[in-house]
């Protein structure tokens, strides 16, 4: 059940979630330059080269912010998820990382039939923890990363794809063997690298 009373504990949330914030803006501002039509007009101001620095830069600028801001945020409930439906979230992820690995795999059936398979993945793993935590800093973060994720998906895939690579079921076969190991790793390390432990009982 939402907790209204709780969201007035954003003023006392302090830097870490001031950080996080700035983080989000720096990070998705980043990646939506060519929706907002600011791609252009800043590449022929800056260069090509320069252009690329300066997103790289900002972009990870922005997700060291998350990722400190993240760790440095108070605990607010807003709303408590409902643990018995917790394996949701699980299974979820699963398909999450094949899709993941399929945006980096160009000659797989599942690149060239979804086309933006990166973008798709990170929506899934976004609305997969926003079903799983329903504290203040998870909603900024995985409800901001989820909606850009979606945004964008969406107009990429309207655009068009890139240039046409002929799929094989190799690249298939490495891509869901990838996605399976990738998912086993940071499930059973999923404490050591975000601190918060996995329970499948």
């Amino acid at each position: 059940m939402l907790n209204f009373v709780n969201l007035a504990l954003w003023l006392q949330a302090g830097s870490g979630m001031f950080y996080l914030v700035l983080g989000l803006i720096l990070f998705i501002g980043a990646h939506s330059l060519r929706e907002l039509r600011l791609r252009e007009p800043v590449v022929n101001r800056l260069g090509e080269g320069a252009y690329k620095g300066a997103y790289s830069l900002v972009a990870l600028a922005g997700l060291l912010l998350i990722v400190w801001g993240k760790s440095a945020s108070p605990f607010i409930m807003i709303y408590e998820p409902r643990y018995d439906l917790r394996d949701i979230t699980h299974f979820a992820m699963l398909p999450a990382f094949i899709l993941f690995v399929a945006g980096n795999v160009p000659g797989s059936h599942l690149r060239s039939t979804i086309r933006n398979p990166m973008l798709l993945g990170t929506f899934i793993w976004a609305a997969a923890h926003l079903w799983a935590n329903g504290d203040l800093a998870s909603l900024l973060l995985f409800g901001s990363i989820g909606a850009w994720a979606g945004v964008k998906f969406i107009t990429m895939t309207l655009a068009g794809s890139g240039p046409a690579v002929k799929p094989s079921l190799v690249w298939d076969a490495v891509t869901v063997t990838a996605g399976f190991i990738g998912y086993g790793l940071v499930t059973v390390y999923h404490g050591q690298l975000f601190g918060i432990g996995l329970n499948f009982a």
